[in-house]
């Protein structure tokens, strides 16, 4: 399957959360088998010989490619969410958004420093969630982090801002957020 076909299975949403924003929805790409392989399949491919022990998936459609990459790579899958939705103890990162501020959580023994991590969520587009992803994982001191995205938009340049050793993987690269 092409780069133009993964495209192609995706939903686009008009003013949707709000006016003026264009919504890449994945939850088309999930539905489609082919497309879904395809992508995992990608992500294998990039991330089979790092080590990996446990994929961090973003709530919360980094939940769905994360689980099925983190069972693919024999890696533990975690879970960051937002505060008030984990049953245990907590580890929790409040951060800035363009339009406010907002808060994510992880379970308190949920990485260890001998884990090798990936962060994943379906996209990326002004970087503020996934920065504050990859900070939180980071006050466990692993190993080695990595951060994956299905979709990243770059009219937003978010992946500079990224730390330099975090690297960053994306299978679509859009413009026209």
């Amino acid at each position: 399957m092409s780069k133009e076909s993964l495209i192609a299975s995706l939903r686009t949403v008009a003013d949707y959360p709000k006016p003026g924003i264009k919504f890449w929805d994945v939850t088309t790409l999930f539905k489609n088998p082919v497309a879904f392989k395809e992508v995992e399949d990608i992500l294998y491919e990039v991330y089979k010989d790092k080590g990996i022990t446990k994929v961090a998936g973003i709530e919360s459609r980094g939940f769905v490619m994360g689980a099925a990459l983190a069972s693919r790579l024999n890696a533990g899958f975690v879970l960051i969410r937002k505060p008030g939705k984990l049953p245990y103890e907590t580890v929790a990162l409040e951060y800035e958004l363009e339009y406010g501020r907002d808060k994510i959580e992880i379970h308190t023994d949920a990485i260890t420093p001998d884990d090798v991590v990936l962060v994943h969520d379906d996209l990326l587009a002004t970087g503020g969630t996934a920065n504050a992803a990859v900070k939180l994982v980071r006050f466990f001191h692993p190993k080695q982090v990595y951060a994956s995205f299905i979709i990243y938009l770059q009219d937003f340049g978010s992946i500079e801002r990224f730390p330099k050793d975090v690297p960053v993987t994306t299978v679509l690269n859009l413009r026209g957020a």
